[in-house]
């Protein structure tokens, strides 16, 4: 993993080693905590964060729904985010940014109210999460075994830490079997999420991607359908079966970590030509033209971050 110079620290810039917390955290021992993914890239203007105030909103509303009490703002938040890029002074195209609060030293047991709540931002230079091939020519997916929780026995719209484990054991199975992804489906069988990420699949020109009856709301998700809307591309939200993507014309991961990443296989069955096709290389060119600043109209999804 790549290390930076900083972590911000309940309202401090902290040394990267000294960023610790006690083994007796209530997060370590009960999962409860929330986090979130963000990213700033390296536009022709400096560092630019993407949809800044959206995903620090989300880990508010997060937190919300786990009874963690976030002592700060989205503003207090957001400043944290562009002063701790700013101090790292980093170099690369592509800065991964992960706010996240969870419960501190202090109290054990199940019930957690009187736990302190710690809150911390680490940044780091980090490339494409599924490998710079896999966004060129396309990943290997595998159907988990598991299912993703029902809507009845989890917060499944928090990005919550203990939802993790789920994702954890789906993308284990499949990089053990040869793949690279899983795609985890909900409790009926339809197609609910990757282990970190949203699914899009073409079929027949038709731009099809499940609805977040059972999922997280993703904030690429909603950027890649407004992307398409705009290129005359209208998004069918429904349910998706499991066969039905076995014949898909095309299919693509997004997320802020995955960014645009095609899929090649399912399963063991080719989709399409067996490589990223036309409409994701074009949502995929479209995407990085705006979170590089390079298309003027979708620049306010940016916060550019002032380096002197």
């Amino acid at each position: 993993m790549n290390e930076a110079k900083y972590i911000w620290m309940n309202g401090e810039m902290k040394p990267w080693a000294e960023a610790q917390t006690h083994v007796l955290s209530h997060t370590l021992h009960y999962g409860n905590g929330v986090i979130e993914g963000t990213k700033a890239y390296k536009t022709a203007k400096g560092y630019a964060i993407f949809r800044l105030n959206d995903h620090t909103e989300r880990l508010l509303e997060s937190a919300k729904m786990t009874l963690i009490d976030i002592p700060y703002t989205v503003k207090e938040l957001n400043k944290a985010q562009i002063e701790l890029v700013k101090a790292n002074k980093f170099e690369g195209d592509n800065v991964y940014i992960r706010p996240f609060s969870f419960l501190g030293y202090g109290q054990m047991g199940i019930y957690h109210k009187d736990a302190p709540v710690e809150t911390a931002i680490a940044s780091w230079e980090w490339g494409a999460y599924l490998g710079e091939d896999g966004l060129k020519n396309g990943i290997r997916l595998k159907v988990a075994s598991m299912t993703r929780p029902s809507n009845t026995s989890s917060m499944g719209k928090a990005k919550a830490t203990a939802n993790y484990l789920n994702s954890q054991m789906a993308k284990y199975e499949a990089i053990d079997c040869g793949y690279d992804e899983a795609l985890l489906l909900d409790d009926q069988g339809y197609v609910a999420e990757a282990s970190g990420a949203c699914f899009f699949m073409v079929y027949k020109g038709q731009l099809i991607s499940p609805p977040n009856d059972n999922s997280l709301e993703s904030i690429t998700q909603k950027m890649v359908i407004e992307l398409a809307e705009d290129m005359g591309m209208p998004v069918i939200r429904r349910r998706i079966t499991r066969e039905e993507i076995y014949i898909a014309d095309e299919a693509f991961l997004t997320g802020t970590a995955a960014e645009i990443t095609p899929i090649r296989e399912i399963d063991a069955r080719v989709i399409g030509c067996g490589s990223r096709g036309p409409i994701t290389e074009k949502i995929q060119s479209t995407y990085f033209d705006v979170v590089f600043g390079r298309n003027s109209k979708y620049e306010h999804y940016l916060t550019y971050i002032d380096q002197n």
